[in-house]
């Protein structure tokens, strides 16, 4: 309307008073509809920037012949009456572009005389009242299919990798050659690891850089990729489901004002609820509690793992500090005691980073400092 009026006005066959009028309505509509609009503008600003890409995505997945009950079920998710969900986000994409139009230097003088932000906040609001309830199932379901993708992808580059065996019982988690798959073969040096019902806890020692925190998080993602159904990185795993939980590279934050100890010390608060849950938990902790003195990271630390073994929680922990050996002896035979060590060859440190039984015996700190310059 307002715009017919200017034509009108320009052209001679009406006086200014109409398109005046419209102006007026124009402006009482946008005043009215001002924080309702500007709701949905902030809604979809950023994330409208990815929905070119969200819809090639899903039209890839629509178009590819699916016979897996489980990918079946997937696509059945995207199901929509009318339109594909391509399609519907396809159009959504479309009136952002018309939104962001708004910002062109040339048509920005003439957006507001067409209420153009309000017209499309109108149309993308229509949208969501009839797609809205089905975004969440599209994305899951495009979730699904991604991490599925990259289990195939891992499982088709890996093809010696085992897939592992599930177990009932108490928590179990027994590995025959086990090795990071970050690992290059050729560098990746594997170990056996048997925690269970005889043996729920190991207290691993050794130098630094000899494996000890190369071990837990071997552990951790062949536990998290067995139970989302991958092969693993072994000759074989077996496993009862567990919940994995981890205390590694916690650090202290100038912001929240938290020291590196009371950020590790509710780390181990919420391991110690999650113990708690119906999955039986692994933990892996990584130097526990090295932030505090050696006599109250004993006490600490044994009493955690205590508590831990006690609700059925298997597991391991690293440490530098020797005096955490005698947590294994305490909790014997439900703990050992093994370690990682190396040897000076030459001038320099070897790590066969192999785990053997026992306390390690010697560590390689002074070393390490006079191989860099320091004088010790």
């Amino acid at each position: 309307a307002t715009a017919a009026c200017g034509a009108a006005w320009q052209l001679g066959l009406i006086g200014p008073l109409p398109l005046l009028a419209a102006l007026v309505a124009e402006a009482a509509v946008g005043l009215a509809w001002r924080a309702r609009v500007r709701a949905v503008v902030q809604a979809v600003d950023r994330p409208g920037r990815e929905l070119a890409l969200l819809a090639a995505l899903l039209a890839r997945i629509e178009r590819e012949p699916v016979q897996a009950p489980r990918l079946v079920a997937l696509r059945r998710a995207l199901d929509t009456d009318g339109q594909p969900p391509s399609q519907r986000i396809a159009r959504l994409e479309r009136l952002v572009t018309l939104l962001d139009a708004r910002r062109n230097q040339f048509f920005a003088p003439l957006a507001p005389l067409l209420l153009w932000q309000t017209q499309c906040a109108l149309a993308i609001e229509a949208w969501r009242a009839v797609c809205g309830t089905a975004i969440a199932r599209w994305c899951d379901a495009l979730a699904d299919f991604e991490a599925l993708a990259a289990l195939a992808g891992y499982a088709f580059e890996q093809p010696d990798d085992p897939f592992p065996e599930l177990l009932d019982g108490p928590a179990r988690l027994e590995g025959t050659a086990l090795g990071h798959p970050l690992l290059p073969a050729a560098r990746c040096v594997r170990n056996d690891v048997r925690l269970g019902p005889d043996c729920a806890a190991l207290v691993i020692s050794g130098s630094n850089m000899s494996g000890k925190s190369t071990l837990l998080r071997t552990l951790g993602v062949n536990a998290v990729l067995a139970q989302a159904g991958a092969p693993v990185r072994a000759r074989a795993l077996r496993l009862t489901p567990l919940a994995v939980g981890t205390s590694m590279r916690v650090a202290d934050s100038l912001q929240t004002g938290t020291s590196r100890f009371y950020a590790e010390i509710q780390r181990l608060k919420l391991l110690v609820d999650l113990s708690r849950g119906a999955l039986p938990l692994c933990f892996l902790l990584d130097e526990i509690l090295h932030g505090t003195n050696s006599h109250d990271r004993r006490l600490g630390a044994e009493a955690v793992v205590r508590g831990l073994v006690a609700r059925g929680a298997i597991g391991c922990i690293t440490t530098h500090d020797l005096s955490l050996a005698g947590i294994a002896e305490a909790l014997a035979p439900r703990a050992a005691n093994v370690h990682f060590e190396d040897h000076l060859e030459n001038g320099a440190m070897r790590f066969d980073y192999r785990m053997r039984p026992g306390v390690v015996q010697h560590s390689n700190a002074l070393e390490l400092m006079r191989a860099v310059g320091l004088e010790v």
